[in-house]
């Protein structure tokens, strides 16, 4: 970036690291994820499947007023440039989202919060994800799976290749208790200590967490937007549909991934119609032949907090980008940092002004043998529902 471009831009990259800042306390990812989950799966288990768990999540670290009174004292008004005004406006709307959420878990009115951050469930998308369960037979469990610790050597494996390519590419993993999901905060992988990960899934998994939530986050980290790292308004969607598209182009999307991935909207319908945990738990048993473990770890990320529905982004996200890709667009403007598809013109026309600088780092799944050749396929056309490559029902 220029000293010219860089002087202009001045207050909106002052506000941009402020809102980065205050996104950072409000953490609404890791305080949204349960720290008891695997005592109550313990608990779950022991009851026979009958009694519905009790979630506990983590006391708030920060005083909802004071980020608030910090989100609306940004001057917004003194950025002159009409693009970089709209987006700054828009994420500090988007952060007093998540901290009235956060106010409101464990409330009636948290899946209000939760629908205006991530959307509901269009009929389409309902239609796809009862699709794929159709076509989809009931997987059997796998049998194989590899530690929080086996997981985490892995991991560092894979963020040391990084290294190797991209020197001062760092390396961020953490085995923690008080998680109960697989996770990237703020560039670091969180892993939780009782994790029993599916053996076959470990490379799908490395790619869609490090190589594409970690290397995103570093290629924004050197961008002048600061907002690149944390993720610019409803990145979330295009951000795991990237990661799953990783997941199909490595060859690691395979039928028991597609039927989680579908589950989660059916789920997610089912709890907006009124549904609590055990009858979600039980219909993803009996109606889809889903496993127990799995059906109970689809249905406590559905009903968290009071109600989530940011798992559909999974197949929304990939369902949107397989449409983009057939329509020829570059997927280089995607690794520039953490953004939604919507923001593609903006952030060309900030790379056309100096303002951004191309990617840093090259995401290695697309340069896995054979995922050219299923790159040309979506290119040529596809639907979620052609993601499933094995038999299909008569």
């Amino acid at each position: 970036m220029s000293t010219l471009t860089g002087q202009r831009l001045g207050p909106a990259l002052d506000i941009d690291a402020r809102l980065t800042g205050l996104e950072r306390t409000v953490d609404l990812l890791l305080n949204l994820t349960p720290v008891n989950a695997a005592e109550a799966w313990v608990d779950f288990e022991r009851s026979d499947y009958g009694s519905a768990p009790t979630l506990r999540l983590r006391p708030l670290d920060f005083d909802p007023d004071l980020v608030r009174r910090d989100l609306y004292g940004l001057e917004i008004e003194n950025v002159t440039d009409p693009a970089l005004h709209a987006l700054l406006r828009s994420k500090r709307d988007e952060i007093a989202r998540q901290v009235t959420a956060l106010e409101d878990r464990d409330t009636s009115r948290f899946v209000y919060g939760s629908l205006q951050l991530y959307g509901g469930i269009t009929r389409v998308l309902a239609a796809d994800a009862e699709e794929l369960l159709r076509l989809i037979p009931a997987q059997v469990p796998s049998g194989r799976s590899v530690t929080a610790g086996a997981f985490a050597e892995a991991a560092r494996a894979e963020f040391h290749r990084y290294g190797a390519q991209y020197p001062g590419f760092p390396v961020n993993v953490q085995v923690r208790e008080d998680i109960s999901e697989l996770m990237v905060s703020f560039g670091q992988l969180l892993i939780p200590e009782a994790a029993a990960i599916r053996a076959d899934r470990v490379e799908a998994l490395l790619h869609h967490e490090v190589g594409t939530h970690v290397v995103t986050y570093q290629n924004g980290a050197r961008q002048a937007l600061k907002l690149l790292t944390i993720g610019l308004p409803g990145y979330d969607e295009t951000q795991e549909g990237l990661a799953v598209l990783a997941e199909y182009l490595v060859g690691g999307l395979d039928p028991r991934r597609l039927r989680v991935l579908a589950a989660r909207v059916i789920a997610i319908d089912q709890m907006l119609h009124g549904a609590d945990f055990l009858e979600i738990f039980e219909s993803l048993r009996a109606d889809h032949g889903i496993p127990a473990r799995t059906a109970w770890a689809i249905a406590i990320r559905v009903v968290v907090a009071g109600g989530s529905v940011k798992d559909a982004i999974y197949l929304r996200g990939i369902s949107r980008l397989l449409d983009l890709l057939a329509e020829g667009v570059n997927l280089d403007v995607l690794f520039v940092g953490k953004l939604a598809v919507d923001h593609i013109p903006l952030i060309q026309d900030l790379l056309d002004r100096k303002v951004l600088e191309a990617p840093w780092v090259r995401p290695r799944w697309l340069d896995v043998p054979g995922a050219q050749e299923r790159l040309d396929g979506i290119r040529a056309g596809m639907s979620v529902t052609d993601l499933y490559e094995g038999a299909v029902p008569t």
